[in-house]
């Protein structure tokens, strides 16, 4: 069975604004940024895919400054498209989030729904499949920066059964994403664990053997104080790849700035063979994103790698630890200049090494979960496509 195929905007909601771009670029620009208000979606808060929504790494705006963008409030069950740049991002904004509202940037399309006729989630699985992300991707209007438009996103293909199937095949996949969420929750929580023993031993010194240690200038003595560009080692790229040179699956990941992680996969050689007994630090130059990586990869441009230097002792983890967060996005621009010359402390190689043992231990726990995500992901995105054109029956 197939079901009949009609454009996106037979089924936008019939209130005006319903389908809208984002601001003027020049009106929502990063003086207007504060450090607490109304959030800011931008592209790093949509995947390809692989997340609805990414409830986190938001520039906000004042209460005031968000009144004047009255179009371009998103909420629960809108869906967001990324229309310059990444395009092929979607997301859905979940019933349960961190706000109750949300300002698009200037970089983004808000579309809500019309609940008669359509099931906003399901809509999402739709639009957020290998197959219309390639689609979209194709939709291209512009040159060297892809660019989407609301013509394009209204003449959107979508398959529409009748609203019981579209509810009931979204309760199929999100049954798979459940189970993603729930093993994210774990890593989430595994990821604070890391971060806490940090601090607890390297910022607030409590330390095995602290009781005994003696402070010299407000440091254990025997620690001192070194750069980050004393502390590291950059590897060189090797080929980097893009958005347009990536295939959709592959035996090589290719990482990308963003939480999501991955952009797509390429069949030649990994340009860094990383591995749990030699994982890789990567650190996203613009949007300041570091994570250890345990598996062979290659990169997009501006995802940095990085070991331990010859100046101090080679324990990854600690070092990820220690230079994790030192810097944050404030302006779309490379931020390594501004990490490399932030400080550290540095503890006597016995201790880096004890906590490096804790921390490889909760990192491993880590790579599993992920691995567990892809196999979820994997099948989810193997069933989508089967249900969305009525090959598999759905359960009543």
């Amino acid at each position: 069975m197939s079901w009949s195929q009609i454009k996106l905007e037979e089924i936008v909601a019939p209130q005006k604004a319903s389908l809208v771009s984002g601001p003027f670029g020049s009106s929502i620009g990063s003086r207007f940024f504060v450090p607490a208000g109304v959030p800011v979606i931008r592209g790093n808060n949509l995947s390809k895919g692989s997340e609805k929504f990414i409830d986190d790494g938001y520039v906000f705006l004042t209460e005031e400054k968000a009144t004047e963008f009255p179009k371009c409030v998103a909420i629960a069950d809108d869906l967001i498209f990324t229309a310059a740049g990444s395009i092929g991002q979607v997301g859905i904004i979940p019933k349960v989030s961190k706000f109750n509202r949300y300002i698009i940037s200037n970089k983004q399309i808000r579309l809500r729904l019309d609940r008669s006729k359509a099931d906003p989630l399901f809509v999402y699985y739709w639009l957020s499949s290998r197959r219309m992300v390639a689609f979209i991707e194709s939709q291209n209007n512009g040159g060297a920066v892809p660019l989407l438009n609301l013509g394009i996103i209204r003449r959107l293909p979508v398959p529409l059964p009748d609203l019981s199937t579209q509810e009931r095949i979204a309760g199929v996949l999100s049954a798979y994403d459940d189970l993603i969420e729930n093993n994210r929750r774990r890593i989430a929580l595994l990821e604070q664990a890391a971060r806490l023993l940090y601090r607890e031993w390297f910022v607030h010194f409590r330390f095995p053997g602290s009781e005994t240690t003696k402070f010299v200038d407000r440091l254990p003595e025997g620690w001192s104080i070194i750069k980050v560009e004393e502390a590291v080692t950059r590897h060189p790229p090797g080929k980097l790849f893009s958005q347009k040179t990536v295939l959709q699956s592959g035996t090589v990941p290719v990482l990308d700035q963003g939480q999501s992680g991955i952009i797509g996969y390429h069949n030649e050689q990994p340009s860094f063979s990383a591995s749990t007994e030699d994982p890789v630090i990567v650190f996203s130059n613009h949007t300041c994103y570091q994570r250890v990586i345990h598996f062979p990869f290659s990169a997009i441009q501006n995802v940095l790698p990085f070991k331990p230097s010859d100046n101090v002792p080679d324990h990854v983890y600690w070092l990820h630890h220690a230079t994790e967060g030192l810097v944050s996005l404030n302006a779309y621009k490379g931020h390594w200049p501004e990490f490399k010359i932030k400080d550290i402390a540095l503890p006597p190689a016995a201790l880096t090494l004890a906590f490096n043992d804790h921390a490889r231990s909760i990192h491993l726990q880590i790579y599993k979960l992920n691995q567990e995500v892809a196999k979820l992901t994997k099948a989810r995105d193997l069933l989508l496509p089967r249900l969305m054109d009525g090959r598999l029956p759905i359960p009543e």
